[in-house]
């Protein structure tokens, strides 16, 4: 299932319309703060799909019934661009589990790149909800290693794959490989350049959240 969030009228649209402005990004800290809320608009339209439970709850003059989400929960984020969506879905998901993962292109000379993987650490997904975030979702080659990876720390019950901006090769590349996972996304674009950046996207999100890194 794809939800595609800007297809709806919602203040999400304003935050991406300022991530997307080359005017707006040349501000790093209004980036990295859209990007927080693009995280908690996403993270409650992900607790409308959650199992919920009801309970019982004591006020001052009384009892309330209200039902609560009951799911074991892990967000997963890619670094480094990962880190400010992260911080925007745990305003929503306060008490969940938490993995991180470093993983970059790794860029030949005839264009070609390999994903590479240096760090992962997760705890124990099995059976348990796997949020994993990252802001662009190119081609899905980032992703798919990813969860291939994470297979080492259990089968989660539920996959949601979270982007910013994604391709429609990326998309359809999980949906390929990774049929049941949900994919949540600001946008949806529908060209890769030739060396595999999302047209018109946003660019490189990790450099506009923390500044230009050393290339190789």
């Amino acid at each position: 299932m794809i939800h595609n969030l800007s297809s709806h009228k919602s203040i999400l649209n304003k935050f991406l319309f300022e991530m997307r402005s080359v005017e707006k990004q040349k501000d790093s800290m209004r980036f990295r703060t859209n990007m927080e809320r693009m995280g908690e608009i996403m993270a409650y339209e992900i607790s409308k799909h959650l199992n919920y439970s009801m309970t019982t709850v004591e006020t001052p003059l009384g009892e309330a019934n209200i039902e609560l989400p009951n799911d074991s929960i892990v967000m997963a984020s890619i670094l480094r661009a990962g880190l400010p969506l992260h911080q925007g879905f745990l305003r929503i998901f306060d008490d969940v589990e938490n993995g991180f993962i470093s993983a970059y292109r790794s860029h030949h000379k005839d264009g070609t790149f390999d994903i590479k993987l240096e760090y992962i650490t997760c705890p124990n997904i099995d059976g348990k909800i796997l949020i994993l975030l990252d802001p662009m979702l190119a081609t899905g080659a980032s992703i798919h290693k990813t969860l291939e990876y994470l297979e080492e720390y259990g089968k989660p019950k539920q996959v949601h794959v979270v982007s910013v901006i994604a391709s429609s090769q990326g998309v359809n590349h999980i949906q390929r490989f990774f049929p049941h996972a949900q994919i949540w996304t600001g946008a949806i674009d529908d060209e890769l350049t030739a060396k595999s950046y999302i047209v018109p996207g946003l660019g490189d999100a990790g450099d506009l959240c923390f500044g230009i890194k050393l290339q190789e």
